[in-house]
C-alpha cells in the first residue's frame, strides 16, 4: 500500500481521471471488438499507466515502457508490422532503460519522483535530425527486405519513435509532441489493419487514447519546467 501511495498519491485528481477514463475505454473497446485475451489487454494498461507517470515526469514510467515495449513488439509480430517489433524491441526498449538511468541521475532536487526537466541547444536538436534520418533509411531497407505491411508508414514510425524515445531520455517536454505523431502514425497503420480484422479498431481506440495522455504529457512538462525555473530562480534570488 505505501507504494501505490508513493506513486499514485502524486497524482492530481485530473490525472486520476485520465488514467481511469483511458482504461476503461481500453477495456470497453477490447471487449466490444472481440479482443479479450489477457495479454493485449495487459499491454494496454501498461502503455496508459507507463504515460500518465511520464507526463509527471516520474521515472516509474520509463520502467512500464520497458514492459510496454516488450509487450507491444509481441502483440506488432502477429500481424507482420516488423518495423513496430523490431522498433520497440531494439530501439525503444534499450532507450528506455537507458532513460531509466539518465531520469534516476538527474532527479529535481534529490524527488527521484520528478526528473530535472532539461533544455536542449540548437546543436543536439540538429544532431538528433541527423541521427533520425540514418536510422530511418537503415530501417527503411531491412523492413523492405522483410517484406514488411504498410511499408512507408511503418518506416515514417520508426523516425518519430526514435526522435521520440530520444527526446524522452534527454528529458525534453518536445519528447510528448514527438510520441503524439507517432500516435497519429500508429492510428493510421492499425485502421489498415482493423480494415481487414474488425478486432484491431482496440489498437486504433488504444492510440488515440495515447495520444491524448501524450497531449497532456506535453503541456504538464512545459508547466513543471516553468516551475523548476521559477523556483531555481527565487532561490538564486535568496541567496
Amino acid at each position: 500500500m505505501r507504494i501505490l501511495k508513493y506513486f499514485f498519491g502524486g497524482l492530481t485528481k485530473f490525472e486520476i481521471g485520465l488514467w481511469a477514463g483511458s482504461v476503461i475505454l481500453i477495456v470497453i473497446s477490447s471487449v466490444l471488438c472481440g479482443r479479450t485475451d489477457y495479454f493485449y489487454v495487459a499491454a494496454a494498461l501498461v502503455g496508459a499507466t507507463a504515460l500518465i507517470f511520464v507526463s509527471k515526469g516520474n521515472v516509474l514510467g520509463q520502467v512500464l515502457t520497458v514492459i510496454f515495449s516488450i509487450f507491444y513488439g509481441i502483440i506488432s509480430f502477429s500481424y507482420r508490422y516488423y518495423g513496430e517489433m523490431i522498433t520497440y524491441l531494439a530501439m525503444t526498449a534499450p532507450i528506455a532503460v537507458a532513460s531509466v538511468v539518465a531520469w534516476l541521475r538527474h532527479p529535481y532536487r534529490e524527488n527521484k519522483a520528478e526528473v530535472q526537466v532539461n533544455r536542449l541547444s540548437a546543436k543536439e536538436y540538429f544532431f538528433i535530425a541527423l541521427l533520425g534520418a540514418g536510422v530511418t533509411i537503415v530501417f527503411y531497407f531491412i523492413l523492405r527486405a522483410l517484406n514488411t505491411a504498410n511499408l512507408a508508414v511503418s518506416t515514417f514510425s520508426v523516425l518519430t519513435s526514435f526522435v521520440a524515445v530520444w527526446l524522452t531520455m534527454r528529458r525534453s517536454p518536445l519528447y510528448a509532441l514527438a510520441y503524439a505523431l507517432n500516435d497519429i502514425v500508429l492510428i493510421v497503420l492499425w485502421s489498415f489493419a482493423a480494415a481487414e480484422s474488425i478486432q484491431y479498431i482496440s489498437m486504433v481506440v488504444c492510440f488515440v487514447v495515447f495520444l491524448v495522455n501524450d497531449v497532456y504529457g506535453f503541456f504538464n512538462w512545459c508547466r513543471l519546467r516553468r516551475r523548476q525555473k521559477a523556483e531555481e530562480g527565487e532561490e538564486t534570488k535568496n541567496t
